[in-house]
């Protein structure tokens, strides 16, 4: 399809224009709002407790055999590792750029399984906990008691078990993190009365097995001709602190019978006492909440806010839950002052065009291509599955001034027809356009062709790169299609040449300011070729001032000192 075809058809141009815009609209609004893209490797953590173990036997018993499974596995870069005196372990696998963080789980846990039979008898029971980590946290809560009336094990609970599964429905969610030990049966063990019955921690640890746990009971009467059937039931495992008192440990000789009162105390409290919590000198809970891969930052915390308030109706007198931490105050003061700049940038750009080609007919032009462009790149930033972040704003913010020279080109093209002494709008612009349809197309993928290569970096700097380049790239594309369709349809409908001086005959402002600016330009414009030709005239002048240059450069980046960090 020839470029006389959109000039003839000027509704078709607009057409594709307006396709385009509204396509764009709806990838915007469909676009995720985040401060930067995913730059972080994909990570997968690996937890498990050995109760009552040092960090030493932790580490040969528990890490290594992991570590030896784990070693390999697809996608895998490093991994990390750290025991604790209070018997936990951790492992941190992270994986290269792109690789799928629900498969690198699954990957994970297959290798997992291999080495359970190498690990101790407790760590299996008490199983390991596999789970995909998340790079960012988008707001941090806190419960707490700002009259003391709660203590923090109570506090800690409740956020667990009414608040936590509550804010993880939310959608974009992709973690609720509850700092602080689970709410557990604490059995405190006395070592002189243990020492006096002949006992050690093993001993309670059988008597618990045997008689705090849940069975199948079966029925009676099954297979048998009566008319009924009884389901046998038990208390199974134990709820209170005093079940667990009368626990028997064993018969003495006297005939008394041992409990577990007698060698120990029960109480209801935390499961580890290595976090200690408060808020504002009270006792209290903290919470930090995750967002999933590609989600809305700003739409997850309004839903959280909401919920927030909620719970804070239904909350017990004596409890308060408040915010410790979000990112869409930032996050909107970041976008908010991108977007700022990005207005600002094309007032600016519309100005410029505006005293250049001193008309405000041929200054509509490129401030359409500039919307259209602009607009029509989100429908691509929701198609790549990039999201509207500091990196693609920034883009779009750069990319004006590129955006709106082939528009520029094509209204310069057409306006110097006129001044070759064309009338009719419509054979200037068919004319110009037939000298500048190859050199617009030819320098436009010259432009894409810099950043376009930037999407094939791998790692943290290609995640940067990539959506910063292609977004420079397919903004100056749909600026080039927007050149070659509807701004030679405007100039066509449009465009008039300017108007002469002639005696008597009162001037507008645009050609009264046009004939001041084209003076006082020409004047430059003659200073600057006076230069040019002094330059030429003496090029032995200009090697010497370009060996200068090179010269202080060298020894600029010899003798500079980059800051050392303390």
């Amino acid at each position: 399809m020839k470029i006389r075809t959109f000039i003839d058809r000027p509704i078709l141009a607009g057409v594709i224009s307006v396709i385009i815009l509204i396509i764009g609209l709806i990838g915007l609004s469909q676009l995720a709002v985040e401060q930067f893209p995913e730059i972080a490797p994909p990570t997968v953590s690996v937890s498990t407790t050995y109760t009552g173990a040092n960090a030493e036997t932790v580490q040969k018993s528990v890490v290594i055999p992991l570590e030896e499974a784990l070693n390999g596995v697809e996608n895998m870069m490093y991994m990390t590792s750290s025991s604790t005196n209070t018997g936990s372990a951790r492992i941190t696998i992270y994986f290269r750029q792109g690789t799928d963080p629900d498969m690198a789980t699954v990957n994970v846990q297959n290798r997992i399984a291999t080495a359970q039979g190498l690990m101790p008898a407790e760590v299996t029971k008490s199983g390991i906990t596999v789970r995909k980590r998340q790079t960012s946290n988008i707001k941090a809560l806190a419960l707490y008691s700002p009259d003391d009336s709660f203590d923090e094990s109570f506090l800690n609970n409740y956020l667990k078990i009414n608040i936590e599964p509550r804010l993880s429905r939310i959608a974009g969610v992709g973690e609720v993190n509850v700092m602080g030990s689970n709410y557990s049966l604490r059995i405190w063990l006395d070592p002189k009365k243990m020492a006096q019955y002949g006992l050690v921690p093993s001993d309670i640890t059988q008597v618990l097995d045997e008689q705090n746990l849940e069975a199948a009971t079966g029925t009676l009467g099954k297979e048998s001709k009566n008319t009924f059937q009884y389901v046998l039931k038990y208390r199974g495992r134990y709820e209170q602190e005093i079940d667990y008192e009368n626990l028997v440990i064993r018969s003495l000789e006297n005939g008394e019978v041992l409990r577990i009162k007698d060698v120990a105390t029960v109480e209801l409290g935390a499961q580890e006492y290595t976090y200690i919590g408060e808020v504002n000198g009270h006792p209290g809970s903290t919470c930090m909440i995750a967002q999933t891969s590609g989600s809305n930052a700003n739409e997850i915390i309004e839903e959280i806010d909401k919920m927030v308030a909620e719970i804070s109706e239904s909350l017990p007198k004596g409890m308060e839950l408040v915010d410790l931490m979000s990112t869409k105050d930032f996050l909107d003061a970041s976008i908010q002052n991108v977007i700022k700049t990005l207005i600002e940038a094309i007032i600016l750009v519309i100005l410029v065009v505006y005293v250049f080609l001193q008309s405000f007919r041929s200054t509509i032009i490129p401030a359409v291509s500039i919307i259209v462009s602009l607009i029509g790149t989100f429908a691509f930033l929701f198609a790549a599955g990039f999201s509207l972040n500091m990196l693609t704003l920034f883009a779009l913010v750069l990319v004006i001034g590129t955006v709106v020279d082939d528009a520029i080109v094509v209204v310069e093209a057409v306006q110097a027809k006129f001044d070759e002494g064309y009338k009719s709008s419509y054979l200037a612009t068919i004319d110009a356009m037939g000298g500048i349809t190859s050199a617009l197309i030819t320098t436009t993928f010259v432009f894409m062709a810099v950043f376009i290569p930037v999407s094939f970096m791998g790692g943290t700097t290609g995640t940067f790169y990539t959506q910063f380049g292609l977004t420079m790239a397919v903004a100056v594309g749909i600026s080039l299609l927007n050149a070659m369709t509807l701004s030679p349809a405007l100039c066509a409908l449009i465009m008039t040449p300017h108007e002469k001086v002639e005696e008597g005959k009162k001037l507008s402002f645009s050609s009264r300011f046009h004939i001041a600016f084209d003076t006082a330009f020409h004047r430059i414009v003659m200073k600057y070729k006076t230069g040019v030709y002094f330059m030429l005239k003496r090029k032995w002048l200009t090697v010497i001032l370009l060996i200068v240059a090179g010269c202080g450069l060298y020894l600029l980046m010899k003798t500079t000192n980059y800051p050392k960090r303390v």
